[in-house]
């Protein structure tokens, strides 16, 4: 039995590809080039500030610290994405991964039900890059055993310390033991949720759904919380932000506002540096008022920046992700240009079948005047 024989779209595709990734290399160099001359022109404005008597501000990290604190991502929704989905939710654990590594104050990140499209993606066309990231754990198994391991990584002093936006603020909770301060708790975190998260507290767990889905599956992460008997909450994005239009929440966002909030101790300011801008999005005017206040980390400048030295060996992590970024990018102006194209081919068989075509004309102001021309 002869095989079919592939399409021309569908051999410009493979050719498309082929050389994606022969200049993988080539890439790489050019990211590289461009972190370098970024970090030289940081360095000229220190030196500039420095000269002019100014405080120099970067929230670049060295080291950062870990807090007994644990976000998972939920990706057992495999059969319900579509595969540019799947593209989506790669690059957004990838965003969550590099958010998490270069705060100043991090969480324990784990990757839950980590197989399917997802893992095939990670292990081929990202290259099995995520094999070398730090602090972060994937785990085949579902979000309920990941929480269970969970309370083993925020234990003894790897778990992390009690700083940031969970410094004690009273002696006797500085005192207990981890598993008699009671703060501890399991929470999956859903816009559906009729309770509204407050605060992050100490050796707890919050679980983040990975799903990409368009809306398609609205409250499914509630309902699979519900059924598996777990708390469940919701970020207070509605408290302190005035939205232009409903603003679905990405799984890298929810992420990267949790790891904000370890800094800052403040939900205001978490969504105001996280919520994209072309959102819309708005601190509320009574916000100063409501918000929960907080004293400046020790180092911190007062508007929750830390000045640091840039650490050279810093930017692998960001590479992963500006990978991912270019290729779905190449794939989006694939898909254009091959619409583009069939347009063009589409407006070309109606301009040139003979006549008949159809002018619409104004006549007089009133009703238009329709007429064939041959």
């Amino acid at each position: 039995m002869e095989e079919t024989p592939l399409s021309k779209n569908k051999l410009k595709k493979i050719k498309r590809n082929q050389e994606w990734e022969a200049n993988r290399d080539h890439r790489k160099l050019r990211r590289k080039e461009k972190r370098l001359e970024k970090r030289q022109r940081l360095r000229d404005t220190q030196e500039d500030n420095v000269h002019d008597g100014k405080e120099p501000n970067n929230r670049r990290y060295r080291n950062s610290v870990q807090l007994p604190v644990t976000i998972i991502l939920d990706c057992g929704f495999d059969e319900l994405m579509m595969d540019n989905e799947i593209k989506s939710l790669a690059s957004q654990i990838t965003r969550c991964y590099s958010d998490n590594h270069k705060a100043p104050f991090k969480a324990h990140l784990g990757i839950s039900s980590f197989g399917g499209r997802l893992k095939d993606r990670f292990d081929t066309v990202l290259s099995g890059n995520h094999s070398s990231w730090k602090d972060v754990r994937f785990i085949e198994d579902d979000f309920i055993e990941a929480a269970k391991q969970a309370k083993e990584w925020m234990k003894g002093s790897p778990g992390g310390v009690l700083a940031g936006a969970l410094t004690p603020k009273d002696e006797l909770r500085q005192s207990l033991p981890p598993d008699q301060d009671g703060a501890e708790e399991i929470i999956y975190l859903t816009s559906e949720s009729p309770d509204t998260l407050t605060e992050l507290k100490p050796y707890s767990t919050y679980i983040v759904g990975g799903l990409v889905d368009r809306n398609r599956h609205k409250g499914i992460c509630y309902k699979r919380a519900i059924d598996r008997g777990l708390k469940t909450a919701k970020l207070p994005i509605g408290d302190y932000m005035q939205m232009a239009s409903r603003f679905v929440l990405a799984t890298n966002h929810v992420s990267e506002i949790m790891v904000r909030w370890l800094e800052l101790g403040g939900w205001g300011e978490a969504f105001s540096m996280v919520v994209p801008k072309r959102k819309g999005g708005v601190l509320k005017s009574e916000v100063g008022e409501t918000r929960k206040e907080y004293e400046p980390m020790a180092g911190s400048d007062g508007k929750g920046g830390i000045t640091v030295e840039v650490d050279e060996e810093e930017g692998e992590d960001e590479d992963d992700a500006d990978e991912e970024d270019e290729k779905n990018k190449e794939d989006e102006k694939q898909k254009e240009d091959e619409k583009q194209k069939e347009d063009e081919k589409d407006k070309g068989i109606g301009e040139g079948d003979g006549g008949g075509a159809l002018n619409v004309t104004p006549h007089g102001g009133s009703e238009p005047q329709i007429s064939t021309k041959s």
